[in-house]
């Protein structure tokens, strides 16, 4: 029997967490109506993630003729170069750099919602989103002033909703919607990093931008696009899933408040938290591969040259790997896979832990209890993310 149609978060993510428990169970790999192949258990999910050789990040080879994706991202590109990019933007972007921001995430985080007046506040747009966009936007030297071109532009991005996969990432036969939603923004983001660089090299200060423009190994050095296709990924990944995570949080403790109860007596468990929070709802909730030759997984053949789509969400919620996988449960063991696996794991990990762990203690520290206003309508991203765009709370004050 074929899979019913992909149900959205739009409820909370309870029919599409019903609904990929499915096919794992019936339809662990399945080719949908666009010729992607969809996997679902755990386990294949990391087979697809640990194997470049067969499964490529470089979407480009789905459409060899486009020009639409650059190749110089570090999240679609294969070894040996992945390597070497890898490599020079770790020597930039340290644990020790990210270490070093947390006196400052603190500082905004407690200014954030010492801004907040009565008891009512809109979590995402007066919290969850302007504190990872201010330290992203800190620790690339971006202005003060400038950060709302940031806001617009990915406020845009995030608007588009597209049925086939790959045209996601490309958009060649781009229409109005695409064009407007995507890629003027998207232009607009590279020519203003761009500049960007280009000031840093010949006026370096105390930011990742200036570090990325003087990092080298073994004679390689990053060029401009390379440094501006990671400012935007940082900008537009970063921002994203940490205020997907600071809202998701916050759902999750509405459903667990033993778990809440817990971590506020104790804050050591704050980390387990949120790992538990990426798992139950991972910010970005896919990623994307294509073969590189004919190949079978889970007893399905994927012929080369397709996409290839390992769903996050589905392996983080599989039976096989985690008991009663629906529950928020501290002492969990099981290693979530929210920031990916393998040589494409995500490098902005450490930094969405920081700000998540901090932000959680300055709620717990200004308000004894908090919860989703009553009668409040939520509004969830698109397919492919997992979050809100609003979370009105009620809060009563210590």
């Amino acid at each position: 029997m074929p899979p019913t149609p992909r149900p959205t978060t739009d409820d909370g993510g309870r029919e599409l967490l019903a609904w990929l428990r499915e096919m794992r169970h019936h339809h662990p790999v399945h080719e949908d109506e666009y010729g992607a192949f969809h996997v679902f258990r755990h386990a294949d999910v990391l087979t697809v993630a640990s194997d470049p050789g067969v499964y490529s990040s470089q979407l480009s080879r789905l459409r060899p003729g486009s020009q639409a994706l650059s190749e110089q991202i570090l999240s679609v590109i294969d070894p040996p170069m992945h390597r070497t990019l890898r490599r020079l933007v770790s020597q930039a972007f340290t644990p020790r750099t990210v270490a070093d921001l947390e006196p400052r995430v603190t500082e905004l985080a407690g200014q954030l919602l010492d801004a907040v007046d009565g008891d009512t506040f809109d979590l995402v747009a007066d919290f969850a989103y302007p504190l990872p966009v201010i330290v992203i936007a800190e620790l690339l030297g971006v202005p003060p002033a400038d950060r709302t071109l940031f806001r617009s532009w990915s406020d845009r991005m995030l608007q588009m909703q597209v049925a086939d996969p790959a045209d996601m990432q490309f958009g060649d036969d781009a229409d109005e919607d695409y064009q407007r939603l995507v890629k003027e923004p998207m232009r607009a983001m590279h020519a203003y990093l761009h500049d960007h660089v280009t000031d840093r090299r010949a006026r370096p200060a105390n930011d990742l931008i200036s570090a990325l423009v003087a990092a080298r190994v073994e004679g390689e050095r990053l060029t401009d696009e390379q440094i501006v296709e990671f400012g935007a990924l940082l900008l537009m990944a970063g921002h994203v899933s940490t205020s997907m995570l600071l809202g998701n949080t916050v759902l999750c403790l509405k459903d667990h408040p033993r778990a809440e109860a817990a971590a506020r007596a104790d804050r050591s468990l704050i980390p387990a938290l949120i790992e538990e929070v990426l798992r139950l709802r991972p910010p970005i909730t896919v990623m994307a591969r294509v073969t590189t030759k004919d190949t079978v997984l889970a007893g399905t053949t994927i012929p080369a040259g397709r996409m290839v789509v390992p769903s996050l969400l589905s392996a983080n919620h599989d039976e096989q790997v985690f008991t009663d996988p629906d529950h928020l449960d501290l002492a969990r063991e099981g290693r979530q896979i929210a920031f990916g696996h393998g040589i494409h794991y995500c490098l902005g990990a450490p930094l969405a832990r920081l700000e998540g762990r901090i932000a959680l203690e300055a709620l717990f520290d200004r308000f004894p209890d908090f919860s989703p206003t009553d009668g409040a309508k939520l509004r969830y991203h698109r397919d492919g993310l997992f979050g809100v765009k609003n979370l009105p709370l009620t809060v009563r004050r210590g």
